[in-house]
């Protein structure tokens, strides 16, 4: 089993998924330091995650063409020195600008996961990995707050917010050393140029259906931002016949359509879509109730994740010994148990007492129980199937979904808390008003999930055996 070369790979997969969430807790402090505007604090927080959505299928293919290794060592050197450039700004524009350069980097980097273990490793061994990369990626989205709390209540040499941004440095070197020495070069043999045409219209579907989901509530919803929905649904229809156009010409399609006929496939990506939609906009809304609420410090609230990073890591470890034999009834038993995880919060909330950590944190390590269960083994399920020739832009293609469905939630989801908080906050009672909003994220977030459960339900039950 090639390690070396996974665990550098998943180092820099953890750095791009944490940077997610990291910022959350910091941007208080942030607006604070830098004196932004709300708008610009939205923009620090959603540059990152625009970027790294509208790019992410170009840097899967451009692996495929150019070598993953390459690509994957350009990405981590892009997002290091951007990490740089996000802790020295002087002013929220420079801010904003280096967190966008920072997703693009990211979006070089993280397909190159996916990739190298496909080629890497055999399928037999495949599901051992994949739940070691879904622990990676469940404890960078859960723990992303807590890692942040901890670093900003340090304040290390007076650096206060723009160390959860200096952390990058040493970890983004040590990973481009790494990568020269232990990670093998490939490519897609067969792949002859990019398909430029599919990236334009893809990158424009995809801005334009980002763009209004990230900035849209904030601006009340205007005309323009239902004028992008359709302007995007024109972009994705024209990107699926420019595909099938090159399909059929025999060339090679930024995307090959015929990925979205397998079940497990197209099934998958809706259900990635589900679970970071709820992993996203939950977790915001629980440090925006722990700290605009109850007025708790960054660290405090990242302190209140700690028993769930916790559980999730445990139930992560055990997921990824008991799928072999029990294949995907562990992965309904997670996605049940996260629903009923979530509906207990919101259940604890109305039925009248105060929010406060110690009533939640029993029913988010419930939640963080079905989390480690569904998330680990929910990578090697989607991807059990493709062909390592599409490796890349399958991978590509799922870590799209994981941004677009994390913007997706902070929109829908974010509407329903922030609408709540700030109209009970006008009586003067934020606490109140944040467990109010809380339990209303929490219910909302229940309806996402038990259509995630009923998505899992719907998974081919064994892996198909390749020859």
């Amino acid at each position: 089993m090639p390690w070396a070369a996974l665990s550098t790979v998943m180092i820099g997969m953890f750095m791009a998924i944490l940077d997610s969430y990291i910022v959350v807790v910091a941007g208080p402090a942030i607006q604070t330091d830098l004196k932004a505007t709300a708008s610009q604090l939205q923009w620090v927080l959603a540059g990152y995650q625009l970027s790294y959505a509208v790019f992410m299928i170009t840097g899967g293919r451009l692996a495929d063409l150019y070598g993953r290794k390459r690509v994957f060592i350009i990405g981590t050197a892009v997002f290091t020195l951007s990490s740089i450039a996000c802790a020295m700004a002087g002013d929220p524009s420079v801010l904003i600008g280096a967190r966008i350069v920072q997703g693009l980097g990211a979006a070089l980097m993280v397909p190159q996961v996916f990739a190298v273990i496909t080629l890497t490793v055999s399928e037999r061994n495949r599901h051992r990995v994949f739940g070691v990369l879904g622990v990676v990626l469940g404890m960078a989205s859960v723990s992303g707050q807590l890692v942040g709390g901890l670093l900003i209540g340090a304040n290390l040499f007076g650096s206060d917010w723009r160390s959860v941004f200096w952390v990058n440095v040493p970890i983004g070197i040590a990973t481009i050393l790494l990568a020269l020495k232990c990670v093998p070069e490939s490519r897609a043999e067969q792949t002859r140029k990019l398909d430029v045409p599919g990236v334009l219209a893809l990158s424009a579907a995809l801005l334009l259906l980002t763009y209004p989901l990230i900035q849209g509530r904030d601006a009340g919803w205007p005309w323009w931002t239902w004028a992008c929905f359709a302007g995007s649904a024109v972009a994705f229809a024209l990107f699926v016949a420019l595909e099938r156009a090159v399909d059929r010409r025999g060339g090679e399609p930024l995307i090959k359509l015929s990925l979205f006929a397998q079940r497990s496939f197209s099934l998958g990506i809706v259900l990635v879509l589900a679970v970071y939609a709820l992993l996203t906009s939950y977790y915001l809304s629980l440090s925006v109730s722990m700290q605009d609420g109850l007025g708790m410090s960054a660290l405090d609230s990242g302190l209140v994740y700690t028993p769930a990073a916790v559980t999730f890591f445990v139930c992560s470890l055990i997921a990824g010994r008991i799928v072999p034999k029990y294949g995907r009834r562990v992965l309904e038993v997670g996605a049940v148990v996260l629903a009923v995880g979530y509906l207990t919060t919101a259940v604890v909330l109305l039925s009248g007492p105060r929010l406060t950590p110690l009533l939640i944190v029993p029913t988010l390590m419930l939640q963080s129980v079905g989390g480690g269960l569904l998330i680990t083994p929910l990578l090697n399920t989607v991807l059990a199937r493709i062909d390592p020739q599409s490796a890349g832009m399958a991978s590509g293609s799922l870590s799209t979904a994981q941004q677009v469905g994390a913007a997706l939630g902070v929109a829908v989801v974010g509407a329903v808390f922030f609408h709540s908080f700030q109209t009970g906050a006008a009586s003067g009672d934020k606490a109140h008003a944040a467990g109010h909003a809380f339990a209303l994220t929490s219910l909302t977030t229940f309806a996402i999930a038990a259509l995630a459960a009923l998505l899992v339900f719907l998974l081919p039950k064994t892996p198909q055996t390749k020859a």
